[in-house]
């Protein structure tokens, strides 16, 4: 693996990406910013913080998720969430937020809003000049995202994910040929395959990662189809170099 990115629902992870960084040489770690109630919802302080932290490591910032409405509704659950939208139109600390992810050159992510919200965000940060987004595990709940809003967003600029633990154990709510069917109508080239693991009980992320490439080689994926949704589309994402390792 040429690079990792480091996330945790409730704390920022550009401090340990730093100091993972400085003591094992050879790949890139990279850190991020989750906006959950933990660091105060849709917070621009805190991303701000989390931006200058040493070494410029801290890129990834999602826009909350397991304390979003969508979230919350799907669990059954009631608690606070953190709200990026209200009547159809996102909330000015949304929008504040998206204008210190554009001034620090950072990366959106969607986290685990609706697919309205998610598109909304979308249209606002590159509205912004925000120009590294990602729609986060697009298909999965309680995203759930579909085909047509997928193809949206990448018209839009976003990179469209799709992740492995959605394929196994606990969290399994598709199967290969899902997957195959949506990543061949969104394009390879607006598509990024990562793992999601590093839960208890699943496989470590570099033996998730080549299971899942496995498994989209047999519905008939090329190796420069999946060259391209996990080394080219993730370097352009997280701004590495052209240079693979």
């Amino acid at each position: 693996m040429r690079a990792l990115v480091f996330k945790n629902h409730y704390e920022p992870t550009s401090s340990v990406a730093y100091l993972v960084h400085k003591v094992v040489p050879g790949i890139d770690v990279i850190g991020g910013i989750d906006l959950n109630l933990s660091v105060g919802g849709m917070n621009p302080a805190a991303v701000e913080k989390m931006a200058l932290t040493t070494g410029g490591v801290g890129k990834f910032v999602w826009m909350a998720t397991y304390d979003t409405y969508a979230q919350v509704k799907e669990s059954k659950e009631q608690r606070p969430y953190v709200a990026v939208s209200s009547d159809g139109k996102l909330l000015p600390e949304t929008k504040a937020v998206i204008a210190m992810i554009a001034k620090y050159n950072l990366l959106m992510a969607t986290g685990h809003n609706s697919p309205e919200e998610d598109l909304m965000l979308i249209r606002e940060s590159r509205s912004q000049g925000v120009t590294h987004m990602i729609v986060t595990h697009a298909m999965m709940p309680p995203v759930r995202m579909t085909i047509a809003q997928m193809k949206k967003a990448a018209l839009d600029g976003a990179y469209i994910e799709f992740v492995y633990n959605g394929l196994i154990g606990k969290s399994k709510t598709f199967d290969f040929a899902d997957y195959a069917v949506a990543i061949r109508a969104v394009g390879v080239k607006h598509c990024i395959l990562s793992s999601d693991l590093g839960q208890v009980g699943n496989p470590l992320p570099p033996d998730g990662l080549e299971q899942f490439f496995e498994g989209l080689k047999k519905q008939g994926f090329k190796q420069t189809d999946i060259d391209q949704m996990s080394k080219i589309n993730p370097a352009s994402l997280l701004s590495l170099s052209n240079q693979q390792k």
